[in-house]
């Protein structure tokens, strides 16, 4: 049974209007079904979240135009194709400050600029906070946007999926990513907020907040 906002891996991108200023693009691309974001704004901004494979098919949908491309984190799964969309579209780069040197130097890109906690970036006139989120890696980061309606969206990477956080190499890492999931999303934003993860389908805050404890207690 497929769930909130699926994508089938390689199948047809999932077109979603966020607010009346920004439209979300996801589609699922690689052997990891990892997924892609294309934000566009109103006036004509683009960001794309993650650059994971796939190169035609992300040129395809952004129609070889970009502003941005947001790295979540250092794993190789998600920078794939960040090389070759970036040279096509002369991107400006982001990701976590503390992932800067190894998706540099994994996917061989320059002018990689580091955001971390209060930092934001732009899709047009359009503003997403970002969110450090310690724990799956050093530098991992989520995305948050706030539409006109009060509902937001969050973009997490593999630091939240449906069912928990993104796997940790061990306890200090787990307790380190759950208080900033903790402290940064579940106190933050309400149960409307729409998470929107590195891999498969979507879920709400609503979902997954009575499970922390259960979590918390289980340590992954």
């Amino acid at each position: 049974m497929s769930g909130l906002n699926h994508v089938d891996p390689g199948g047809e991108p999932l077109i979603l209007p966020l607010s009346p200023s920004l439209t979300m693009t996801k589609l699922s691309v690689g052997p990891m079904d990892n997924n892609a974001y294309l934000l566009t704004s109103a006036d004509g901004g683009r960001l794309l979240v993650d650059a994971a494979a796939d190169t035609p098919r992300l040129l395809a949908v952004t129609a070889s135009s970009l502003d941005t491309i947001v790295t979540t984190h250092r794993h190789a799964d998600h920078w794939q194709a960040l090389s070759d969309v970036a040279e096509a579209t002369g991107a400006a780069l982001h990701c976590g400050r503390p992932d800067v040197h190894a998706i540099a130097t994994g996917a061989w890109v320059e002018n990689l600029t580091g955001l971390w906690d209060g930092d934001t970036v732009t899709v047009g006139d359009q503003v997403l906070d970002v969110i450090g989120l310690v724990g799956h890696t050093p530098g991992s980061i989520a995305l948050a946007y706030e539409g006109a309606d009060g509902v937001a969206h969050l973009f997490t990477g593999d630091s939240l999926f449906p069912g928990g956080p993104g796997k940790t190499s061990g306890p200090a890492d787990f307790t380190s990513l759950l208080d900033d999931l903790e402290r940064g999303v579940f106190a933050r934003f309400d149960d409307r907020t729409v998470v929107h993860p590195g891999h498969g389908d979507d879920t709400t805050l609503g979902a997954e907040r009575p499970h922390l404890p259960e979590w918390r207690a289980r340590g992954w």
